[in-house]
């Protein structure tokens, strides 16, 4: 129980300050195509069966370094993802001891008909990231990228598909570290046409260096696509059945030949995903109150074809150059019914009741070109890479909506059925540029520099009409222009970096020039702004005995209004609550502080970090509600935002067959939107908890329950209840461990909803939302290898 104590960062910071020793055993660690090999255990033994004398793990360069007293010791090199390696003997006298660089071969091995199968850790911290091997989480089989994020700690995922980090709704969403026209029209929803099965890991920043873009207040959630470079042929597929219908197949193709290397990655899934909400509202008018109860149901169906395929070419080990094209196609019908009923005073006074139904088509193509180059030069980290890519993407939608207001006895037509229709269509073309230069110097110094250039158009052309007396669909006043958003920034960053003894030091700045313009064509409408600004980043590490280590940060951030925060089009779907953007919304800056540790031990690793964020012009979504009970909500400018927490993250093996993931934040936020209205102002203590736990029942066979609890927390304009959800999962391998089956059940009491009450000062508004009820999947997965010739035995290339 004593290594469970490491939760208290002052107790591991005590017990350490007095270990120190003068000298060092030191090494850096790479894979067989030269790139580091992070947080693998490296230990000293005085023989090869003796106790433990002294250890560390290798940080996210590869690099390690063990304090130890003098004598001889036998190293040993621990990976579960790679094979261990022994290195003996290594003698320590008065001076650091140079192990130089190890390389590490995968540990998947066929010796006759043994096949022996290394897996890297579900979660790996690093001080400034956190690193989530998605295929160990087995709650993620069968799911999409948004269910991946889901199961990511600190990151939260509302009913509509929004994503949040630390409590902070801007986040920057990247694909293999570049922007994806996924996320370009709906934001973090946009990840429901990725299949699970595509990522390898999700890299959680959340205070990113000025290597990365401004853009994000709350940090950037890195998703990386699987990849091969191995010789030979190699594959996997995924087929996925599921209740409600969630039928797929996904699989990936690999190739290389030497100088080439193929790639294919195609997934095709059908979904069906039936959600639900409520409402209840209260309207204060004159000397009655107005009472509105609100029930919907939607039923979507989704066909979604992902395509990525390309080519590397290596020139040599040094110099890559790839190109590929990714086409992402969707193709969707969703369903609504929804039920108003009205009532004066009191529900013993009702007014009427009105149904609505909604039939929308939309189709969703999305098409990807990148060329890329990265060349390494003999120094190690000396690098230079490049990047071109153009994103064109496309989203069509036509809404077909019919409304009847009935008299109070619910049966009786009020008035003649009315029939409503919306176009919406919007297109984005983006091209990116990048170049990213590092250059060592000295001994363990770095110099990185870069210079990216964005250009982004988008249109909207919407319009919403209504049938007449004669059947002819009529344009309706004020809902029917063209929103164009033109967008050019211009980045230049640099970073200096350096190692003195135990402190490891980064510092940089950004310089970013932004140009936006948006258009109302129809009433001509133009909205420029343009501006400057400078991104500074410090990054310290200081490596602690007994592997601890400490890091301070900072970081400026910004959140620029995006298309859907400035298109003033509101949705139609809702015939009582409008959701739109605000074409006069200002970015907001944050100044992000973060001191954190982390500690590597024998069963696991713990990492824990403070935080304390200060944000102007902060951005929120506010409701406002006129004497008809017709409500508006969009995006607007508050004045400040104050907010600060603690988050602990960490796994431990109890048990060879126990394996625990865990993830705990405690903030305090403070909202004034006095420059608004005196009452938009909040003060709230909240935290949010996940616990993973994953047991082997028998050899083979796995078992994991995880469950989530965000605690309630006070709005500016209102508050959040609590949410509270369990997921079930088993997996067996099968077919002579070259294939895994697994089930699960998402959601396992249906209590994934999210609930709220908005107050104004005419208006009393309570809702449930629940965008995905309980998910039970079953994925089968298989894995062709390629065995090709070895001294001693064969080796499998993955």
């Amino acid at each position: 129980m004593k290594n469970l104590y490491l939760l208290l960062l002052v107790g591991c910071l005590g017990s350490s300050v007095f270990a120190q020793t003068p000298v060092s055993v030191r090494g850096t660690l790479v894979d067989e195509q030269n790139a580091p090999v992070p947080f693998t255990t490296v230990a000293l033994h005085r023989s090869a069966d003796s106790a433990l004398v002294a250890g560390a793990t290798a940080n996210e360069a590869g690099t390690f370094t063990i304090p130890v007293a003098a004598g001889q010791y036998y190293l040993k090199i621990s990976s579960v993802a790679y094979l261990s390696k022994v290195i003996s003997p290594v003698r320590v006298a008065n001076a650091d001891v140079q192990i130089g660089t190890v390389v590490l071969k995968t540990s998947a091995q066929r010796l006759a008909e043994v096949v022996v199968q290394g897996e890297k850790s579900q979660m790996e911290l690093a001080l400034d990231k956190k690193i989530f091997n998605v295929g160990k989480d087995l709650a993620n089989a069968g799911g999409t990228a948004i269910d991946v994020m889901r199961n990511i700690p600190s990151v939260a995922v509302d009913v509509e598909g929004n994503i949040s980090l630390r409590g902070s709704g801007s986040v920057r969403i990247l694909i293999d570290g570049k922007p994806s026209g996924l996320v370009s029209f709906k934001g973090g929803a946009g990840l429901q046409q990725l299949q699970g099965s595509q990522i390898e890991r999700v890299e959680v920043i959340t205070n990113p260096s000025a290597r990365y873009e401004a853009e994000g207040m709350g940090g950037v959630i890195n998703i990386v696509l699987k990849k091969e470079r191995q010789e030979g042929f190699n594959s996997s597929v995924d087929l996925i059945t599921g209740y409600p219908a969630n039928l797929g197949v996904a699989t990936n193709l690999n190739y290389r030949k030497k100088n080439l290397n193929f790639f294919v990655n195609y997934t095709i899934a059908y979904r069906r995903r039936p959600g639900r909400n409520s409402l209840y509202q209260e309207v204060y008018r004159n000397d009655s109150t107005l009472i509105s109860q609100q029930n919907g149901d939607f039923r979507q169906r989704v066909m979604n074809n992902n395509i990525q395929a390309g080519i590397d070419y290596f020139f040599n080990e040094r110099n890559i150059l790839t190109g590929s094209y990714t086409y992402r196609g969707s193709k969707g019908k969703r369903y609504a019914d929804i039920y108003y009923r009205d009532f004066v005073n009191s529900m013993a006074n009702p007014l009427g009741v009105t149904y609505r139904t909604q039939d929308e088509t939309e189709t969703e193509p999305n098409s990807e070109y990148a060329i890329t180059y990265k060349r390494s030069f003999l120094r190690k980290g000396h690098e230079l890479s490049a990047d071109i890519r153009l994103l064109d993407n496309w989203e069509s939608s036509d809404q077909l909506f019919t409304q009847q207001l009935y008299k109070p006895d619910g049966r009786t037509p009020a008035i003649p059925l009315n029939r409503q229709r919306s176009v919406n269509d919007e297109g984005e073309k983006q091209l990116l540029l990048q170049i990213d230069y590092v250059h060592p110097f000295a001994k363990q110094g770095k110099f990185e520099a870069g210079v990216r250039s964005s250009d982004r158009d988008m249109t909207n052309d919407y319009s919403v009409t209504q049938q007449n007396n004669a059947g002819v669909y009529v344009p309706l006043p004020g809902l029917t222009n063209n929103f164009v958003y033109e967008e050019k920034i211009n980045a230049l960053y640099g970073i200096v970096g350096n190692k003195n003894g135990r402190l490891s030091y980064q510092a940089g700045v950004r310089a970013e020039w932004t140009d936006v313009k948006t258009t109302l064509k129809q009433t001509n409408e133009v909205n420029p702004r343009a501006y400057a600004n400078l991104f500074p980043s410090v990054h310290m590490t200081y490596d602690l005995p007994r592997q601890h280590a400490l890091q301070i940060s900072y970081s400026r951030r910004v959140r620029r209004p995006t298309y859907n925060d400035l298109s003033p089009f509101m949705t139609f779907s809702d015939a009582r609550n409008f959701f739109s953007g605000n074409p006069d919304l200002n970015p907001e800056f944050t100044d992000a502080y973060e001191l954190g540790h982390i500690k590597y031990f024998e069963k696991g690793s713990i990492s824990s970090s403070a935080y304390y964020r200060y944000t102007t012009g902060k951005i929120l979504r506010i409701r406002r509600v006129d004497a008809q009970g017709m409500a508006t909500t969009r995006p607007e400018n508050l004045a400040t935002e104050n907010a600060y927490g603690i988050e602990f993250a960490g796994s431990y093996a109890l048990a060879k067959w126990w394996k625990l993931d865990g993830n705990f934040n405690f903030f305090r936020a403070m909202t004034d939107g006095a420059n608004l209205d005196s009452d938009f102002q909040s003060d709230t203590y909240a935290w949010f908890t996940r616990l993973s736990s994953r047991f082997t029942v028998v050899k083979g066979t796995d078992l994991q329950l995880r469950g989530n609890y965000d605690a309630p927390q006070q709005l500016p304009q209102g508050r959040q209840k609590a949410l509270a959800a369990l997921d079930l999962a088993v997996s067996r391998e099968i077919f002579n461990k070259n294939g895994t089956m697994t089930l699960n059940v998402i959601d396992v009491f249906n209590s994934r909803k999210f609930r709220s009450i908005t107050e104004g000062a005419n208006f009393y508004t309570s809702s449930i939302g629940q965008g995905r009820l309980r998910q039970i999947n079953l994925t089968i997965s298989y894995r062709f290898r390629q065995a090709t010739k070895k001294k001693g035995g064969f080796e499998l290339e993955q």
